[in-house]
C-alpha cells in the first residue's frame, strides 16, 4: 500500500507543478517540497524506515520532481523574458548617455610623436636615473666643481651629495660610457630646477640628442641643423624656418642656439653644439677619432607651442577640466 501512496503523492505533487503560472508561486512550492521542513525532505530523512521498494519510489520521485521543478522554471523564464520583449523596446534614435572617457595628456602625446620622429631618422631612445650622482650630472658634462657653469642652473641636493638631475644631458654620459661609439641616441624625461613662473616650472620636461661618429664621417654643425629642419617639419606639421645664434655651454663647444620662426616672431627652439672634447674624454672616447653633435630642447615649451598654451603650470596642476576643455 505505502508504494502506492508514494506514487499518488507524487503524481499529484507533478500536476501542482505543472499547473504553477508564476516564478513566485513555483518557488513557494519548491520550499514546501525541498525546504528544510518540505515534504519530499522528510521521506528522505524517513529513507531508513522505508523496506528498499518504498526507497526506490521516493528516490525515483525525488529525481523526477527536481528535474520537473527546474524545466518548469525554465519554462515560465522563458515566458517572463518573451514578455518583455514584446512590451519594452530600445528607441535607437536616442542619444547615448555621455560618458567620461580619459584623455592622453598632451606631453606624452607630443612624446609619442616625438619617439616616432627620431625613430624614423635612426636615432636609440635611451633612458636614466632622476636623481644624479655629481659626475654624471656635472663633471663629466665639462662642470666641474666651482665651475661658474653651474650657477646657470639652481638645483635641488640631496643630503647624500647626488642631485635631482637638472639635465636629461646625464643620460648621454651614462650611453657614452655603456656603449661608445659610434652613437646615435636621443633621451627624454623629466629634470628639476628651482623654477616657477609662467614659463617655468620646478620639474619640467627635456629631450635630447646625440650623433657621435669617426672623423672621416665629418659630422659638423650643419648635419645638426638638417636634423633640427627634420624634426621641426614632421613635429610641427609645416616647414619652419630656422636661424641660428651663437651661445654657450660648458659641454659643447661651439655652442649655438637655434630659433624658429613663429608667426612674426622668432622663438628659441632648442640649444645644443658640437660636443667638447672633454666630454667625449670623460667619458672614454678618443676626441681625435670622434666628433659629433648634441642637442636639447625644454620640451613643455614646445608642447606649449603646438597646442596654443600659455602657461606651464597647467601640464601639472592636476585640473581635468582642462585637459576636457583642451580638445587634446
Amino acid at each position: 500500500m505505502r508504494p502506492c501512496f508514494f506514487i499518488r503523492w507524487g503524481k499529484q505533487m507533478k500536476d501542482k507543478i505543472k499547473n504553477v503560472n508564476s516564478l513566485e508561486d513555483l518557488q513557494s512550492l519548491y520550499t514546501e517540497t525541498f525546504g528544510k521542513n518540505g515534504t519530499m525532505t522528510q521521506k528522505l530523512k524517513n529513507m531508513a524506515n522505508l523496506s528498499n521498494e518504498e526507497r526506490a519510489v521516493v528516490n525515483t520521485e525525488n529525481t523526477e520532481l527536481r528535474q520537473l521543478f527546474k524545466e518548469k522554471q525554465a519554462e515560465l523564464e522563458l515566458a517572463v523574458l518573451n514578455s518583455k520583449l514584446a512590451t519594452e523596446y530600445v528607441d535607437v534614435t536616442l542619444d547615448t548617455e555621455p560618458k567620461n572617457r580619459g584623455t592622453i595628456h598632451p606631453v606624452t602625446q607630443s612624446f609619442k610623436e616625438a619617439i616616432a620622429i627620431f625613430e624614423s631618422m635612426g636615432y636609440t631612445l635611451m633612458t636614466g636615473p632622476e636623481i644624479e650622482d655629481d659626475w654624471h650630472n656635472f663633471t663629466a658634462l665639462n662642470t666641474p666643481e666651482y665651475h661658474p657653469a653651474r650657477d646657470m642652473q639652481d638645483s635641488f641636493f640631496l643630503e647624500n651629495g647626488n642631485v635631482m638631475r637638472t639635465q636629461t644631458s646625464a643620460i648621454q654620459i651614462r650611453a657614452m660610457e655603456k656603449l661608445g661609439a659610434p652613437i646615435k641616441i636621443f633621451a627624454l624625461g623629466n629634470c628639476y630646477r628651482k623654477e616657477l613662473d609662467a614659463t617655468h616650472s620646478a620639474m619640467f620636461d627635456q629631450l635630447e640628442g646625440l650623433c657621435i661618429d669617426t672623423v672621416e664621417k665629418n659630422i659638423n654643425l650643419s648635419d645638426l641643423l638638417g636634423t633640427m629642419r627634420v624634426f621641426a617639419s614632421k613635429f610641427f606639421g609645416k616647414e619652419v624656418d630656422l636661424r641660428i645664434r651663437p651661445s654657450y655651454f660648458p659641454f659643447t663647444e661651439p655652442s649655438i642656439e637655434i630659433d624658429m620662426k613663429w608667426g612674426d616672431k622668432w622663438l628659441e627652439l632648442l640649444c645644443g653644439g658640437m660636443v667638447h672634447p672633454n666630454v667625449l674624454r670623460n667619458c672614454g672616447i678618443d676626441p681625435d677619432k670622434y666628433q659629433g653633435f648634441a642637442f636639447g630642447f625644454g620640451w613643455d615649451r614646445l608642447v606649449m607651442l603646438k597646442y596654443g598654451l600659455n602657461d606651464i603650470r597647467a601640464f601639472t596642476d592636476s585640473d581635468i577640466r582642462w585637459l576636457k576643455n583642451s580638445g587634446f
